[in-house]
């Protein structure tokens, strides 16, 4: 039986709507402690600046037909996805101590349950009890040492999947265990020696409620977490909490803040205050997620849906704190990806004749001028910050995968080659890296949907191996525009999910 009692944690709205996680002593989760017997008790700490969640454990071993371990632990219904990366902390005394994710029927220590686990000596496994009482089952994994855990519900069906951080995920399915709708879930250790005290960090949790079966898109949103990712670590931090569809934060040049839409308006969100103001942009209240702040961070350019233009995507170009926007595309769809470090130019996807390909167009208006012609979509085009270049996606190979070419159209490189497909390149201030978005290959290279497992992946902007700096769920409004900070080491984006059931 579990030893400690229940600590609370208030997930509350604030009058503006806005699903702010009101964090207590462990952070996302509500309780913690030992299942079954064990000699020394285990803790829990949650760094609510740091958002890290520090456990320690005894036990002699989750196995068999019983478990003895820590565990932190929220309630939940219906499918979810668990998150985090976690690694042990110390030499450890017995080669066999776990730690990972878990699923539970009960705190009761023959419980059926599911986990995906990684021991001390680096074995990885997805194991299970069907029954109460009954024996412990495995999956094991043939990659050693990952730590990157993810755990998926979807009815009586469990995935677990893992990596190295930097690689993409492997995986492996569990059908037909059935552990009741609401369920035990969270972070354990075990030690696999109950005489001793053995520890584990976990970054990046998060507990991913998915869109549910019958959602409809552009109708039907989740709830939206502004993250903010160390791109050298790999840490993220939650700034923010939205019960709504929050997209494509830009970082303003001076870092002191992020620009997002959200309802077809655009906010300003101060990163000291974590205070959100909308910008005044008069009639264009019917912004999408393609806005770009030009390099001097003095304006910022639109794409809103004009009823004038039967609610095709018009660009506009506005002062960055608000005013009235100034038409700059004659036609549409037109959707704004990228500035000229000079401040000449905006480049753009639009359709014409049929096809969606990259323009660009004076800052003060004028002729377009079309930079690419291949059949097929082309899309998210961007200056690199010395003019030089201008990134994009395509998918004129099959698959969409990131390119680039000299301002006037002539010089085409494609950079990257795999099996995902890869969006909206962003270029890092100081001109050394491309971060940009990836969909695994089960979605269809021309659409960027919402809510679907992606990685934020990163190479050098002259190309090479890329490696995923974040795994998530979230899709469409996660990286759609520029959100480098100055720094060149920090970006913003968003990551979604519905909110926590109870």
């Amino acid at each position: 039986m579990i030893k400690s009692g229940l600590l609370l944690c208030a997930l509350g709205l604030t009058t503006s709507g806005l699903a702010i996680a009101q964090i207590g002593p462990l952070g996302i989760f509500v309780g913690h402690g030992d299942v079954g017997e064990v000699q020394q008790a285990g803790s829990v700490h949650y760094d609510p600046e740091a958002q890290v969640y520090f456990l320690e454990g005894s036990g002699a071993n989750v196995w068999g037909r019983q478990d003895a371990f820590h565990f932190v632990w929220r309630r939940l219904q219906g499918a979810f996805a668990l998150h985090a990366r976690g690694q042990f902390l110390g030499p450890g005394v017995d080669p066999h101590r776990k730690m990972g994710w878990m699923v539970r029927a009960s705190l009761e220590p023959d419980a059926p349950y599911v986990d995906v686990v990684v021991h001390g000596d680096g074995l990885a496994a997805l194991q299970f009890r069907r029954v109460a009482g009954g024996p412990t089952e495995e999956m094991r994994f043939a990659l050693s040492g990952p730590d990157v855990l993810q755990l998926e519900r979807r009815g009586d069906t469990y995935i677990a999947a893992v990596a190295r951080f930097g690689e993409p995920l492997i995986s492996q399915t569990l059908t037909g265990l059935a552990l009741g709708d609401t369920v035990y879930v969270g972070l354990f250790i075990c030690a696999h020696n109950d005489t001793v005290l053995e520890r584990a960090v976990f970054d990046n949790v998060r507990i991913v409620v998915p869109a549910p079966e019958g959602w409809v898109p552009y109708r039907d949103y989740l709830g939206s977490l502004l993250e903010v990712l160390d791109v050298q670590t790999g840490r993220r931090k939650i700034l923010h909490v939205s019960s709504g569809s929050l997209q494509a934060p830009n970082w303003t040049p001076d870092g002191q803040a992020l620009i997002y839409n959200q309802d077809g308006l655009l906010y300003r969100f101060e990163l000291a205050t974590q205070a959100a103001t909308v910008i005044p942009t008069g009639f264009a209240n019917q912004n999408n997620n393609d806005h770009v702040l030009s390099f001097d961070g003095r304006w910022l350019g639109l794409s809103h849906h004009a009823a004038e233009h039967g609610g095709q995507s018009i660009i506009y170009v506005v002062p960055t704190e608000g005013g009235v926007p100034r038409q700059v595309t004659p036609t549409g769809p037109s959707y704004l990806h990228g500035w000229s470090p000079d401040g000449r130019y905006l480049v753009y996807t639009a359709l014409r004749q049929g096809d969606y390909d990259i323009y660009r167009i004076p800052v003060e208006g004028g002729p377009e001028e079309r930079l690419t012609d291949a059949p097929g979509l082309d899309d998210g085009p961007e200056y690199s910050p010395d003019g030089q270049y201008i990134y994009f996606n395509s998918v004129r190979s099959g698959t969409m995968q990131i390119w680039r070419m000299r301002p006037d159209g002539s010089g085409l490189e494609q950079l990257t080659e795999d099996a995902f497909n890869n969006w909206f390149p962003h270029l890092s201030p100081d001109g050394r890296w491309v971060l940009f978005l990836s969909y695994l290959p089960d979605v269809d290279p021309s659409d960027h949907p919402f809510y679907r497992p992606v990685y934020l992946r990163m190479m050098p902007a002259e190309g090479g191996k890329p490696r995923v700096v974040a795994y998530l769920y979230g899709g469409q409004g996660t990286l759609n525009v520029n959100s480098w900070a100055p720094d060149s080491r920090h970006a913003a984006f968003v990551s979604n999910t519905d909110v926590y059931k109870p």
